[in-house]
């Protein structure tokens, strides 16, 4: 039986249409070559942890990769040495289980992010990333409004020093059971509750196609809440090639269709060598 992708390559064959294969093959000989800049390229630094940041950020400079993300005040020096930024710094929270849903856990949250936006401010960074928390038995309805109570507390100094909290979006039915903030409707409905633009949502492609589905819909009907994007391969969160089922150049083309001016970053965990991989996967997402 046929599937959709040979039937794909039997016509690019018989059309002069590229495959994927082919136009992932031209990419890998493009590597060196300038990047479009329809994308803003950021990476995430956990998925390459063997690799020391100095090393790690000469590479990604040489690639045309403008950030990289998810480090706290202690790496951004190292950033700032390759005239790198970061996208989505981290330093504040207390990590992905325990959120934004759990009043009694807001004088905390409050007082950790309160202390890092002035340093975001003088780094010259403009978002920082946070967490809906676990739901341990809570409602939606519930959850959201705890996280909106103690969002809202922030949003004045996040407006005072220029910084937008983004929420990550994240499967609970594979990777983070239990996580609240799992469906993009949600986060799109928290949103509208905290009612500041200092508040946005990190769509991960990877998460939202486990929990959702129906990606390019999703973005192009949510766009307007979403501040950053995340990338990897379904499944496995692997390379984001043939060897898995998204196309992501076509969400890509969606991202860049609504106006989106911010990053995507790469977040898979490579299976074979680690910058070549990187390599190919930005070229992949850097549309025409």
């Amino acid at each position: 039986m046929s599937t959709r992708r040979s039937v794909l390559k039997s016509l690019a064959a018989g059309t002069g249409v590229f495959s994927l294969s082919e136009v992932f093959a031209a990419n890998e000989k493009a590597l060196g070559a300038k990047l479009n800049g329809k994308i803003n390229h950021s990476v995430c630094k956990w998925c390459y942890g063997k690799i020391p940041l100095d090393t790690f950020a000469k590479e990604c400079k040489e690639m045309g990769i403008t950030s990289i993300e998810l480090l706290g005040p202690e790496d951004w020096p190292t950033l700032k040495k390759y005239g790198l930024t970061c996208a989505l710094p981290n330093g504040a929270g207390m990590g992905i289980e325990k959120g934004f849903n759990d009043l009694a856990l807001h004088d905390e949250l409050v007082k950790s992010y309160e202390d890092l936006f002035p340093k975001l401010k003088e780094a010259g960074y403009t978002t920082v990333i946070c967490f809906s928390g676990n739901r341990r038995g809570m409602s939606d309805i519930d959850g959201m409004r705890n996280c909106a109570i103690g969002l809202r507390r922030l949003m004045p100094s996040a407006e005072k020093y220029g910084i937008t909290m983004i929420m990550e979006l994240l499967n609970s039915k594979v990777n983070h059971k239990d996580y609240m903030c799992d469906h993009t409707a949600w986060g799109a409905g928290l949103c509208e509750m905290v009612g500041s633009e200092h508040f946005k949502l990190l769509y991960d492609i990877y998460h939202m196609s486990i929990m959702e589905g129906d990606v390019i819909a999703t973005i192009k009907k949510y766009h307007k809440y979403i501040g950053h994007y995340h990338t990897g391969g379904v499944p496995g969160r692997n390379e984001i090639d043939e060897g898995q089922e998204l196309y992501y150049p076509a969400i890509m083309k969606a991202i860049v269709e609504t106006g989106f001016k911010g990053y995507v970053a790469q977040e898979f965990i490579p299976k074979r060598e680690p910058l070549a991989s990187l390599k190919q996967c930005v070229q992949i997402c850097d549309i025409a």
